[in-house]
């Protein structure tokens, strides 16, 4: 014992004198933290961040001390290591892990070094092999629990975890070729939860593994077969430390492996996917990179330039603006072939996209970037002006929530950041922190789109913009509240629509907290609260509910006092109802840009004075606000039904959340002006619909001011009920139906409020203690009907109040703040979590004397009556007509279960335990501290093993929690007497009824809601769920005030909300699990007995008690589960549908459910009984066993027969203590219990096996299941009659049944080759160490400079001497080893006895007819189409078959199969005979794979020539699928030389000119397709067939160009690979290259060559076509060709392969195919293709001739049509590469563009405009200010220089001509105003939605109007569309946007086009 108190002063002292560094609160990993902070004086500190609320010291009463509290831990710590130690996982370490979690949550903490060990520990667990997965699962949520915060622990100094455990567990799921064995679904985990523990573990892997992990990971990379890309770039992800590397190791630098990154990142173009990846880790190595000193920092953060510009590109393309015509920059084709790796993703929804952009963002600003043109804050800008008309709410689309979500997590980041450096509790390099400048710059950027967001369209949208507005108002409130406030006066003054209103309502709710604090806009709020009230309003609940939430949020900052009092030089609202009209006039005058300078230009004594005289009106907006509030009651339309979420419900939830604060911030009187009027509204109104929003006023009323309301309106309401009930009859008689009648409206009116008075107000309500006591006892007499519910519920209310410990403190200030009396200081004033003077109230003995009278007078009335009525002696007699006796019954159960939970707070759950058998007394006595007497021995031989566990008593912890009374008290005695004798009455009423009133179901409601309030309301209200609902409301109101980065800045009565609900917290930990008694064990019976009731809604009612009391009594499922089972059985006996139904649901849907699996006395009952009603005629009773196959089936999973955990680690929580013995006695136990449970399923197993072999196929089939999960282990495998039902079911008639017992004897073959290869040792199973005889590694030569050719020339040849199976060695970095395999293998797998006794046992059965069977049923139709493909299950299946007919262990041979199989495909006419052939060929082939070569050449010759066969003429369209599957199952992620055969004759395929069967040639193609895509770059016979193919691309049929065109792709697609040295070379070359790595797939000198060869030709062919011609060409045919291919080619990851090829070969070539009209296809191909070319990612400078290529295209091309279409890419391409452009080809564009506008062809000039347009509007701001001043002078100019000829007579046409042709001259003139015109509109249309418009537009608009209106034709056509436009957009805004108009513009305007509007 003194060791322990040494050791606590130690902890004590460590936390006095803490040293200063411990300080630290860094976010991030290691964060300059001094080194010798590891060392030991520091492992007893427990946080680095002290807490911010001092929760223990603010409770009411002596709380334990440390030392208890570490007691208790060592405590739970021993038993934990006991239960690891000895194995006992479930249910004993998962016991103790819930304890430890309680003990945690109680805010407790370990030491450091305690947190370390156990985060330690539980990392082991969660990923110990071989453990349940259930565990595994508990111990990973542990785990998470304890590294949630960073602050608890910081990486690298106080923890590193070694990530190699989580990479092997993630191998299993997505590198299975690696994994080895094929594993059955209990020992795999769930891989959500592996994703998520990387996110928690990561932060602590060290930045020295990243060498190995790359070396680990990389080997895999090939994007030959893509998936291994996609699984390497997850892994890296999920895994790669982002951590700060230490300073002297430059090689971890992230710049030293970045640029490999980036390579990796190009190599997949084109995919969502990779880019999602990238930007995740690229944002997390910014954020932890940001903090630390070593790593270089420049103006983009850790990133350089180029990296930045390519990130940019990268968001522009995620963010999914649609741009003019172009299609997505992603192609689905690319990201489809992720297979697995997308078990590898985020959560989308916790981890969206714009999280990571955000992130990456903010972590990489610093003043650095204010300077820089080219930094990553200009570019931020830039990224927000290009699209910021996306923001608009009339510009809405998928792209809406993304946008506005990145906007949020941008201020959000921005915020924390800021925050957090100022708290210091990141620690960063002074040059790197955020300072004044740089924020400003910041919020200046966001605003104007936040302020579009506000009225957003997308209830999403809008929330995440008023979260924004929020945030950039904490930032800056002088740049955002103007702004505010300059919108929201008009639209307050409901000058504008309604939405508007809402929007402006809710925007003022989030900024009122940051308005109170700031100087003069502080001054706006009070006109604000005025204004705000007309939005109450019945008849827009939505609205209302917003004003109320505003002025909850008003009041929770500022005090409603009037602050003029007493005051000479402010009188009266005078002053500041002046200040406010001018201000808002001000506003209106400057428009949006008003700057309220209030900081510099408003004196600090004026602006006092102001806001003192704004406060002066208050006593109006109060009486206003109640008179508002009355009228909504009045209005209230019925509430629906309760819990409805109906808008009215809402609205009566919120009332008392404003009332409560807004009552509480009334000065005195002010309050009694509330209290006067609510108090009257009372008395003289009796509003039904309202009632409860009323009572919550009251109540409102009553918490502030106790003992003032309650003087008002006690007397008040007493006098009133009684009035009711003597002169009004209320309640006189019962009612039916749940509607209360007019006649008592009146009087429950009145109970309610008085009922919600009486609560939660503390002692007050002892002056009235007499009346109360006498009005409730006048009112259990008198009442009859719904109002006696009214009644119990009062009585509850008031016993509450008695009995509870709460808080009876609202006000906003401490006590002496109001002593000196409150200023203008004082408005929004944060108070100090650390210095809050709480008033609590704690019962006193009066009240407690009050309270037990109370509950004794109304409980033994009850009890008295509940008896009567039961014994018959009652005047109410069971007449059988009435329901006046179920009536007076219910309402005495009603009011005895509110009894019991009113004084829940006052039973013990000792002192309830004691009122148990008298020969137990002496047990419990032993136990009464809390503790399980340690020594006794459960393994007495007359308790079942199972039993012991559940009647075990594990210790608890119990803590002070203001428990009040002592067992020795009087009171104490009678209270726990009365509930004994209220449950002895419960029990009478229940046989009762159960005898005499069975079918009163009325009754049976409220008697079970008793039960469960008796079972479970002991300590603390549970029956209520007080704890979560008062949990639920404080964080809804703590919500608006959450500011990322601060701690709990919240108004102080939340503060103390929350020092309640931490002692709820304490008291609900006390509520454990207690004793059983006598009656308990008779209560539960009860209960049990009706959840088998045939009253459906008495079972329900029944169950949900049972399930309740459940967890109330230890060991009360043992006693509750063999009635139920007898119940159940007997249910199927007598075919008692209701007692079948009643028992499935208590056992199997409520917690029952892991009891019985767990405990096997009772499961095979279960199991049987469940396969007995399986077949019950009914089709609920079928529903529900559907439902509970899960459940059983999980009762037969094997147990764990070994974890493997490294003892280290579990020995660090060793106790001082010696526990050897106590280890070894659970060791035993464990597996006693273990070995009885396997031996009670072996039993039943044979039991059922017997059962599905002879019952009906539906029964059959659910026994089959549950036999399956039973039957297979991996010590025994199965027993003998296991493998007979197996082996013959696989062949059933039954199609259901042949499927389940087909995969049981795969599961069974799958068994016995894991068990055998992994040595028969379960060891290596789990631990998936795989012995295959045939695999070997291979030395690869990666030094020498040949090797990589060598390597691929190899598979070139048929000779082999080991074979290549994986395709990902060598492409993209050699290992020094790479996995083969033995070309001829003389071993095999080697099979022990009992695995070959098993075999011999399957083989037996297996014989010719077996296999017979099986065909025949392969060739059956299928029962659906979708079933009608090649079953892998079938191939499969044969598969091990076969494997074991070549080891000799099958009855049948090898020539009985190939005649079956020769019998089966038959003729092969008929399309089912090739889909079971293709199954069994395929089969025949993988089975020999790894076999000697004698066996393997007898199986090839008779398949091949087969095969052969069906290539050559057999395929059609029906059967050509089975065949490409057949194909994919024979070579996919095989070696090419293992199916020499086959891969030889598909490769000699040459095209046939002359054959006229497309089919034919087309279905090889797709075969050999199929060969390449699965062989990848290891396929090397593609030299001829790529001569074959391009010498023939005019091919005159359809179907086989394009299989040509698609295969011409995979091939060169599969031709690249990178084949570094080694990983070094890899790295250090790509980080030579540049700062993004190598570009990717650079066109070989032959790949050139041929694609120029390719388009001479076609160019050759164009000419040789006649224009015109309607047959077709070879130039036609040879195009669509070349097309497809290209197609292909551009949507998948090589596409960067052709970027040198578009502007001087592809372009030109595309537009001419585009022009022929005769072949539509062609046309539609062409354009498709020609739309690829600017979504294909270049990199910097790679686009230079493109650019120049579409400008000399769009300039000198004759055709127009070609002219038009450049446009389209011109703007695609403009706005992808925004970050990527020079300077110089951005202005060569918009030169191109603008020269555009002049084309002779109208339709181009049209397009020119569009096109300029959009461009402009994406441009970043200073490039759009500089073009459109060009560019408006240089058109205006046009215009004007180019007048109109005046018209006079006769030279309106050419001299002599007789018509009106315009001259030439004239046409010329049109031609540049028509130029002109729709320059200056392209001006004005880019700038849809700024509002008001910018200054120089109403000049452009003049200019028109005035120059060009009244030409003729096209010109003023396009001048009237272009001033038309422009108003129809502007509607919403068009008030404010005429003011940027002058007079005489307004003017000239108006005669033009305007008018017409209004005429």
């Amino acid at each position: 014992m003194d060791a322990t108190r040494e050791r606590i002063a130690e902890i004590m002292s460590s936390l006095d004198g803490r040293d200063g560094s411990l300080d630290s609160r860094a976010t991030s990993p290691g964060v300059g933290a001094p080194k010798e902070m590891a060392t030991a004086q520091h492992a007893t500190a427990t946080r680095d961040r002290p807490r911010t609320f001092p929760y223990f010291r603010y409770l009411p009463y002596k709380v334990e001390d440390d030392a208890r509290r570490q007691e208790n831990f060592q405590d739970i710590l021993k038993h934990l290591y006991i239960a690891v130690a000895a194995g006992d996982f479930a249910p004993g370490a998962l016991h103790w892990t819930r304890e430890l979690k309680n003990w945690l949550s109680l805010k407790f903490d370990p030491t450091k070094e305690q947190r370390i060990r156990l985060v330690k520990l539980y990392y082991e667990l969660a990923l110990a092999p071989g453990l349940d997965i259930t565990a595994a699962e508990r111990f990973s949520s542990m785990f998470m629990a304890l590294t949630k915060r960073k602050h608890y622990l910081r990486p690298g100094v106080d923890l590193t975890l070694d990530w190699r455990p989580l990479f092997r567990e993630l191998k299993v799921f997505v590198l299975p070729s690696e994994a080895g064995i094929a594993h059955t679904s209990n020992i795999k985990r769930n891989i959500r939860t592996l994703t998520k523990l990387c996110a928690f573990a990561q932060l602590y892997f060290t930045p020295e593994a990243i060498p190995k992990m790359l070396e680990e990971l990389l080997p895999h990379f090939s994007t030959s077969f893509p998936e291994d890309a996609f699984v390497v770039v997850g892994l890296l992800n999920l895994l790669l430390p982002t951590a700060p590397p230490p300073p002297d190791n430059d090689k971890l630098l992230p710049q030293h492996y970045l640029p490999a990154m980036f390579h990796l990142w190009s190599l997949m173009n084109r995919s969502r996917i990779f880019d999602t990846t990238f930007l995740d880790l690229i944002s997390r190595l910014a954020r932890d990179s940001l903090v630390s000193e070593n790593i270089p920092f420049s103006d983009c953060g850790i990133y350089t330039q180029e990296q930045t510009s390519f990130i940019f590109t990268a968001i522009l393309r995620m963010l999914d603006i649609p741009v003019g015509q172009a299609t997505s920059p992603y192609s689905g084709s690319v990201d489809i072939s992720a297979g697995l790796a997308i078990m590898l993703e985020r959560d989308q929804k916790k981890h969206p996209i714009a999280h990571h952009i955000a992130r990456w963002i903010v972590m990489s600003l610093s003043p650095a970037s204010l300077d820089s043109p080219t930094s990553i804050l200009t570019k931020l800008e830039g990224l927000i002006q290009a699209v910021e008309t996306f923001f608009h709410p009339s510009n809405s689309g998928g792209w809406t929530k993304t946008l506005h979500q990145l906007v949020y997590y941008l201020a959000d980041f921005f915020v924390m950041r800021w925050n957090r450096e100022r708290s210091g509790e990141m620690e960063m390099p002074e040059q790197r922190k955020l300072n004044d400048p740089l924020k400003r710059r910041f919020v200046i950027c966001l605003r104007e789109v936040v302020f579009m967001g506000i009225y957003s369209k997308s209830g999403t949208a809008m929330n995440f913009a008023l979260s924004t507005l929020q945030s950039l108002a904490y930032l800056e409130p002088e740049l955002i509240l103007p702004g505010a406030l300059q919108r929201i006066y008009p639209s307050m003054q409901s000058s504008v629509e309604v939405h508007r209103t809402t929007s402006s309502l809710r925007a003022l709710q989030v900024l009122s907290r940051i308005m109170v604090r700031t100087k003069g806009f502080r001054c706006h709020v009070t006109t604000m609260l005025g204004l705000a009230l007309p939005g109450i309003d019945a008849n827009d609940l939505e609205k209302t509910l917003y004003t109320l939430s505003y002025i909850q949020s008003v009041c929770y900052s500022v005090p409603l006092y009037d602050l003029t009092e007493g005051r000479e030089d402010v009188h009266g609202s005078m002053l500041a109802s002046e200040w406010i009209t001018s201000e808002a006039d001000r506003m209106e005058q400057e428009g949006i840009n008003v700057e309220l300078n209030y900081r510099d230009g408003l004196d600090h004594k004026v602006e006092e004075s102001i806001l003192r005289s704004s406060t002066s009106s208050l006593a109006e907006f109060v009486s206003a606000f109640l008179g508002k509030v009355f009228t909504l009651l009045e209005n209230l339309p019925d509430a629906a039904r309760v819990r409805s979420g109906s808008p009215e419900e809402n609205v009566i939830n919120t009332l008392p959340a404003t009332f409560t604060p807004l009552l509480a911030a009334l000065s005195p009187e002010l309050y009694d002006l509330a209290l006067n009027k609510v108090a009257d509204f009372v008395a003289n109104h009796v509003i039904h619909q309202a009632r409860d929003a009323m009572a919550f006023v009251c109540s409102a009323l009553c918490k502030v001011n106790p003992t003032k309301a309650l003087k008002r309106l006690v007397p008040t309401l007493i006098q009133s009920i009684r009035t009711e009930l003597d002169e009004n009859g209320a309640a006189s008689t019962r009612n039916t139906g749940a509607d209360v009648l007019p006649r008592d409206r009146g009087l429950v009116w009145s109970i309610s409020m008085l009922s919600m008075c009486v609560v939660h107000v503390g002692d007050a309500v002892l002056g009235h203690k007499e009346q109360l006591f006498a009005i409730a006892d006048y009112m259990q007499r008198r009442c009859k009907g719904i109002p006696t519910v009214h009644v119990s519920n009062y009585v509850h209310h008031l016993l509450l109040n008695l009995t509870g410990t709460y808080t009876v403190d609202y006000s906003l200030y401490e006590k002496d703040i109001y002593a000196r009396g409150l200023g203008p200081k004082d408005w929004g004033m944060i108070p100090d979590p650390q210095s809050l003077e709480i008033s609590w109230h704690v019962p006193s003995r009066d009240e407690i004397e009050f309270a037990v009278k109370l509950f004794q007078n109304q409980g033994e009335s009850a009890i008295r009556q509940l008896t009567a009525l039961t014994n018959g002696t009652s005047q109410i007699k069971r007449d059988g007509v009435g329901k006046e006796w179920s009536d007076e019954l219910s309402k005495n159960l009603v009011l005895l279960r509110l009894l019991l939970s009113g004084v829940s707070v006052f039973f013990d759950s000792e002192g309830v335990a004691e009122e148990s058998l008298p020969d137990q007394q002496d047990v419990e006595m032993s136990q009464a501290n809390g503790h399980a007497p340690e020594e006794q021995d459960q393994d007495t031989p007359s308790v079942p093993i199972e039993e012991a566990e559940e009647n075990e008593v594990k210790p608890t912890y119990r803590y002070p929690a203001g428990y009040v009374l002592t067992s020795d008290d009087a009171l104490y005695q009678t209270l726990h007497q009365l509930r004994q004798q209220a449950g002895e009455t419960l029990h009478a009423v229940h046989e009762f009824l159960i005898q005499k009133q069975e079918d009163d179901v009325a009754c049976f409601g409220p008697l079970y809601t008793a039960y469960r309030s008796w079972f479970i309301d002991v300590g603390i209200e549970r029956s209520a769920h007080v704890l979560d609902r008062v949990t639920r409301l404080l964080s809804a109101d703590i919500h608006p005030y959450k500011i990322s980065g601060l701690r709990k800045e919240y108004p102080r009565p939340l503060l103390l909300r929350r020092a309640n609900v931490y002692h709820l917290q304490r008291l609900r930990h006390n509520s454990y699990p207690r004793q059983k008694t006598a009656l308990s064990k008779t209560l539960l019976l009860d209960l049990a007995r009706s959840s088998v009731s045939s009253y459906t809604e008495v079972r329900r009612n029944a169950q949900s008690a049972g399930e309740a009391a459940l967890k109330a009594i230890i060991g009360a499922r043992p006693l509750v589960i063999p009635p139920l089972l007898d119940a159940l059985e007997e249910g199927v006996e007598q075919s008692d549908f209701a007692l079948i139904k009643g028992g499935m649901y208590a056992l199997l849907f409520g917690s029952l459910a892991k009891t019985i699996s767990r405990d096997w006395r009772y499961a095979p009952r279960l199991i049987k009984a469940y396969i007995s009603a399986s077949t019950a005629d009914k089709p609920s009773v079928q529903r529900l066993c559907s439902t509970a196959t899960l459940q059983i089936m999980d009762v037969g999973r094997p147990l764990e027969r070994m974890v493997i955990l490294d003892k280290t680690i579990v020995e660090t929580i060793r106790p001082s203590e010696d526990v050897y013995h106590k280890i070894d006695k659970q060791k035993t136990k464990v597996s006693k219990k273990r070995t009885n449970i396997e031996s009670k399923m072996s039993i039943l197993s044979s039991e059922l096996v017997d059962l599905a072999r002879t019952s009906h196929w539906k029964k059959a089939i659910r026994t089959a299941a549950i036999v399956i999960s039973l039957g297979l282990r991996f010590e025994s495998i199965a027993s003998q009659k296991m493998v007979d039902l197996i082996t013959n079911g696989a062949i059933d008639s039954h199609p259901g049944l042949r499927g389940l017992y087909g995969g049981a004897l795969m599961a069974l073959f799958s068994l016995i080759n894991s068990r055998a290869t992994a040595l028969h040792k379960y060891e290596n199973y789990i631990l998936d160490k795989p012995h295959l005889p045939a695999k070997i590694q291979i030395q690869t030569k990666r030094d020498e400079p040949t090797w990589t050719e060598e390597y691929l020339a190899s598979f070139a040849r048929p000779e082999a001497e080991y074979y290549i199976d994986h395709d990902h060695p060598g492409w993209l970095v050699w290992d020094k080893t790479m996995p083969a395999y033995k070309a001829s293998p003389e071993i095999d797998v080697e099979y022990d006895d009992l695995e070959q006794e098993t075999l011999d046992q399957i083989g037996k059965w297996m014989t010719r007819g077996w296999f017979s069977g099986l065909f025949d049923y392969f060739k059956q139709e299928p029962r659906d189409a979708s079933a009608d493909r090649f079953r892998m299950s079938n191939a499969m299946l044969l598969y091990y078959a076969f494997e074991q007919l070549h080891n000799g262990s099958i009855a049948a041979t090898f020539s009985d199969i190939k005649e079956e199989t020769i019998r089966t495909f038959g003729d092969g006419t008929d399309k089912h005979q090739h889909r079971a052939a293709s199954e069994i060929l395929g089969a025949l082939l993988i089975s020999a794979v790894d076999k000697p070569i004698k066996l393997r050449t007898e199986v090839w010759e008779f398949v091949f020539p087969l095969v052969q066969k069906v290539f050559a003429d057999g395929l059609t369209p029906e059967n050509s699928l089975y065949w490409v599957t057949f194909l994919h199952l024979v070579l996919h992620g095989k070696d090419p030389r293992r199916s020499w055969p086959i891969v030889e004759s598909l490769a000699l395929f040459r095209l046939d000119m002359s054959s006229n069967a497309a089919f034919k040639e087309s279905s090889k193609i797709q075969l050999l397709q199929q060969c390449v895509t699965d062989l990848g770059w290891h396929f090397q016979l593609d030299k001829p067939i790529l001569e074959d193919f391009l010498g023939h691309l005019d091919h005159p049929y359809k179907g086989v160009r394009e299989a040509m065109g698609t295969t011409l792709a995979a091939l060169y697609r599969t031709r690249y690979h990178e084949s570094y040295k080694d990983i070094e070379t890899f790295v250090n070359g790509q980080r030579e290259a540049s700062s993004i790595g190598t570009p990717p797939y650079q066109p070989t000198e032959d790949f050139q060559n041929t694609v120029h060869e390719v388009f001479e030709r076609l160019e050759q062919w164009r000419h040789q076509r006649e224009p015109g011609q309607q047959t077709p060409s070879s130039y036609t045919s040879g195009g669509k060709t070349v097309l497809l291919w290209l197609d292909s080619a551009l949507s998948s990851f090589e596409c960067t392969e052709l970027l040198s090829f578009f502007p001087n070969v592809f372009m030109g070539q595309l537009l001419h195919m585009m022009d022929i009209k005769e072949d539509q296809e062609l046309q539609g191909l062409a354009y498709h293709v020609f739309r690829h070319l600017p979504n294909i990612p270049h990199r910097v400078g790679e686009d230079t001739e493109l650019i120049a290529s579409l400008i000399r295209i769009g300039t000198q091309s004759p055709l127009w049509h070609q002219r038009l279409r450049v446009l389209i890419n011109m703007q695609v391409i403009y706005f992808r590469r925004l970050f990527l452009l020079p300077r110089q080809q951005q202005q060569n564009l918009y030169e191109c563009v603008a020269g555009m506008l002049e084309d002779n062809q109208l339709e181009v000039r049209l397009g020119a405009a569009s096109t300029l347009s959009g461009m402009i509007r994406c441009s970043p701001l200073e490039m759009r200010t500089k073009t459109v001043e060009g560019l408006n002078q240089k058109f205006t100019k046009m215009l004007l220089g180019s007048p109109l000829p005046k018209k006079s007579r006769g030279t309106l046409s050419a001299p002599g001509s007789g018509t009106s042709t315009p001259t030439p001259e004239q046409s010329r003139i049109v031609l540049i105003r028509h130029a002109a015109v729709l320059g200056l509109g392209a001006l004005v249309q880019a700038f849809p939605y700024t509002s008001p418009p910018p200054l120089w537009i109403p000049g452009v608009l003049t200019t028109l109007a005035n120059k060009a209106n009244n030409d003729p034709g096209m010109v003023g056509k396009s001048v009237k569309s272009i001033l038309s436009d422009f108003k129809k957009t502007r509607q919403d805004t068009w008030q404010t946007d005429l003011k940027a108009f002058t007079q005489e513009q307004a003017e000239d305007l108006d005669g033009v086009l305007w008018r017409s509007y209004f005429v």
